[in-house]
């Protein structure tokens, strides 16, 4: 067996995730304009973002509780984004 073929295979495989992560859905590239000077909040919606993708990777919906996950990370995606922009818009609140 040519061993440079499933090299290759995995390879491409590789730079092919590398790119689809790279670019996101486009909330994702709202998140830094969003969440100006606030590091945190900023962590927390990649981090929210990798556990999401990490759900959708996963084999099997175990039930559906995979899936209901998915959508209360996005959820939480959502209501951190929507607190970032509060956060933007009332810079004197705390």
């Amino acid at each position: 067996m040519n061993l440079w073929k499933p090299i290759a295979i995995v390879s491409v495989a590789g730079l092919a995730l590398s790119v689809a992560t790279h670019f996101e859905s486009p909330a994702s590239a709202d998140t830094p304009a969003v969440c100006k000077n606030q590091p945190h909040m900023a962590a927390a919606v990649a981090s929210l973002r990798a556990a999401k993708g990490s759900l959708e990777q996963a084999e099997h919906n175990k039930g559906g509780w995979r899936a209901a996950a998915a959508g209360q990370v996005q959820s939480l995606i959502d209501d951190t984004i929507k607190g970032c922009a509060y956060a933007d818009a009332h810079p004197n609140e705390h």
